[in-house]
C-alpha cells in the first residue's frame, strides 16, 4: 500500500494539504502510528503513516514535531482537524520544508477507519504463515464478541507461540496485560523500554481514548512473532479497548453523580454512601481525592490522565472512581496511598501538556470526602498559579506558609485584595509608588526594624520613617499594629 492509495480513498475523505512529489506519494506504507507527543520520534518506524490529533500543537512547536517525523522516516502525516478547527498553516509549511506529505483528517472521520484500511490492505498481502492461524483468529473473534478483557485476548493471541513474552503497556509503563512467559516489569522500567525503542512496539488504535491511556503491544524480542500477526493482534486489542471505553461510560456517570454530591453543601451521609456503592468504592475508607486540569485542551484529557493514575495505584477495579465535578473539573477518588510516582510517570507521557493536579488530606471515611475535595481544589489552584506551563501535583499539606497559602486563592480574588489594601500605592505616580512599595516590602521583610531597613536600603532612618508614614497615609493602615502589617504583607504577596 502506498501513500497515494490512502489520499485517493474517498471513504476516508482525507484533505491533501501538500503531497506534490510523485516519489513520496508512491512510498510504501509499513504501518500506522497514532501519537500526540510533541517529539514522536521514538514511536515512529520508517515508512509509517503518523496520525495526530494535534493536542500537542501550539505556535512555534510544529518544526520540532515535523523534523522528528522526517528523521524517523515517516511516510506521511495525517492531522486531525477537530482540535483546532483545521490543520495549522505553520504545520503545513513545516511539512513542505521537510518533504513530509500532509493531509487533514475531517472531524467526522475516526482514526480507526484509517488504521483499519491500512491493516486490512496489508493482511491481504500476507501469507497464511505470517498471519494468525485460523483457530486463533476464531478464538479471538469469540472472545471479542463476549467482551473479554485484554488479558484473555492477549493469551489467546499468543497461545500458539510458545514462550513468547508479550505485554500490553501504556506510555506511562502500566502493564495492562502480559503473556504467561512475560516476567513482571516495574512501571518506570516499562515506560523507559517503550520510550527508548528497545524491542518491538505496535500502537493499538482505539477511538475515544486519551493519549495517557492508549495501549501499546510490546515484545522485548523484535523477532518474537511475525509482523502481520502483531498487527492483527493489535487490531483485536483495539476493539477490546473500545469495549472497555464503552463500559466505562456508565461508570463515569456514577462518578459524576458522586462528584456533584461532594461539591454540593451538606451531602446526606446515606445518599453519599449509596453514591460510593454505585461507583463500587468501599464504604469505610480511607480515601484520597485528586482533581486535575490540563487547561484549554482537548475535552477528556484530564479525566484520561486521572484514569491512568488510578490504573497505577488501584489496578484491581473497582477501587477508584474518575469523573467530572459540576464545573467540569476532573476528579478521582482513590485508595489512600501516595500517587506522586504515578503522577510523574503519567505527566511524562505528554510533556507538551501542562498537567496540573491537587490533592489534600486523606479522608478517613465518607464524611471527610467533602473536605478532602475542597482541599484538593484549593491545591489545584495553587498548582496552576505557581507553575502555569509545567506539570505539577500540589498537596494542600505543603501549603504551610502564608505565601504558599495565597497561591491557592483564585487570581481574580488576589488581584482584588491587592487593589483594596494597597489602593493609591498602585494607582499613583508610578516612580513614587514603586519606591514606597519597595520600601514597604523591605521594612516588613526586616520584621519592622527601622535600623535594619535603613541599612538594607542605604538610607537614613528618618527617611525610612517618612516613607512608612506615606504608606500609612495612602493605605489607612497602622504599621505599629501586627494585624495591619500582616494585611499589607499579604497584599504584597498577591502580585
Amino acid at each position: 500500500m502506498h501513500v497515494e492509495h490512502l489520499l485517493t480513498d474517498r471513504s476516508l475523505g482525507l484533505r491533501p494539504l501538500w503531497a506534490q512529489d510523485a516519489a513520496l506519494l508512491a512510498r510504501e506504507i509499513s504501518g500506522v502510528t497514532v501519537t500526540d507527543l510533541e517529539d514522536p520520534a521514538r514511536f515512529v518506524r520508517p515508512g509509517e503513516v503518523v496520525l495526530s490529533g494535534l493536542v500537542w500543537w501550539a505556535p512555534g512547536k510544529a518544526e520540532r514535531f515535523v523534523s522528528a517525523l522526517k528523521d524517523a522516516g515517516a511516510a506521511a502525516l495525517f492531522a486531525g482537524e477537530e482540535t483546532h478547527g483545521g490543520v495549522p498553516e505553520e504545520l503545513v509549511e513545516a511539512c513542505v520544508r521537510h518533504g513530509v506529505p500532509v493531509a487533514g483528517v475531517p472531524a467526522h472521520i475516526m482514526f480507526r477507519a484509517i488504521t483499519d484500511t491500512v491493516y486490512l490492505w496489508q493482511w491481504g498481502e500476507l501469507s497464511r504463515r505470517q498471519a494468525l492461524p485460523e483457530n486463533a483468529r476464531a478464538r479471538l473473534s469469540r472472545l471479542l464478541a463476549q467482551e473479554a478483557g485484554p488479558a484473555d485476548v492477549l493469551a489467546a493471541a499468543f497461545a500458539h507461540v510458545d514462550r513468547t513474552a508479550a505485554y500490553v503497556l501504556t506510555p506511562s509503563g502500566r502493564t495492562v496485560a502480559a503473556t504467561a512467559a512475560a516476567p513482571g516489569v516495574p512501571a518506570r522500567e516499562a515506560a523507559a523500554l517503550v520510550a527508548d525503542g528497545r524491542g518491538l512496539t505496535v500502537s493499538v488504535a482505539a477511538d475515544s481514548v486519551s493519549p495517557y491511556e492508549r495501549w501499546l503491544l510490546y515484545l522485548p524480542d523484535p523477532d518474537g512473532a511475525p509482523a502481520g500477526m502483531l498487527h492483527e493482534v493489535a487490531a483485536a486489542l483495539g476493539r477490546c479497548q473500545e469495549t472497555a471505553v464503552r463500559r466505562r461510560s456508565a461508570e463515569r456517570q456514577a462518578a459524576d453523580e458522586l462528584g456533584a454530591l461532594l461539591a454540593g453543601a451538606g451531602a446526606v451521609e446515606g445518599t453519599l454512601q449509596a453514591a460510593l456503592q454505585e461507583c463500587g468504592l468501599p464504604l469505610d475508607g480511607p480515601y484520597r481525592v485528586v482533581v486535575a486540569d490540563t487547561g484549554a485542551r482537548r475535552p477528556g484529557l484530564a479525566e484520561g490522565a486521572l484514569a491512568e493514575v488510578a490504573g497505577h495505584v488501584a489496578p484491581r477495579a473497582p477501587q477508584a472512581a474518575v469523573g467530572r465535578l459540576p464545573d467540569g473539573t476532573a476528579f478521582a477518588v482513590l485508595p489512600s496511598q501516595s500517587i506522586g510516582e504515578a503522577w510523574e510517570l503519567v505527566a511524562g507521557c505528554e510533556p507538551g501538556v501542562p498537567l496540573h493536579g491537587g490533592t489534600g488530606s486523606v479522608a478517613a471515611g465518607p464524611g471527610e470526602l467533602t473536605g478532602a475535595l475542597a482541599q484538593a481544589r484549593y491545591a489545584l489552584t495553587s498548582a496552576r498559579s505557581t507553575a502555569p506551563d509545567t506539570s505539577v501535583l500540589t498537596d494542600a499539606a505543603t501549603l504551610s506558609s502564608l505565601e504558599a497559602l495565597l497561591t491557592g486563592v483564585p487570581a481574580e480574588v488576589r488581584a482584588a485584595y491587592r487593589r483594596t489594601v494597597l489602593g493609591p500605592l498602585l494607582t499613583g505616580e508610578r516612580a513614587a509608588s514603586a519606591v514606597l512599595l519597595s520600601s514597604l516590602r523591605t521594612f516588613l521583610a526586616c520584621d519592622g526594624s527601622w535600623a535594619r531597613t535603613a541599612e538594607a536600603l542605604h538610607l537614613h532612618v528618618n527617611t525610612v520613617h517618612y516613607r512608612m508614614q506615606r504608606v500609612e497615609h495612602f493605605t489607612g493602615r497602622d504599621l505599629s499594629r501586627l494585624s495591619d502589617r500582616l494585611d499589607l504583607w499579604a497584599a504584597l504577596l498577591c502580585e
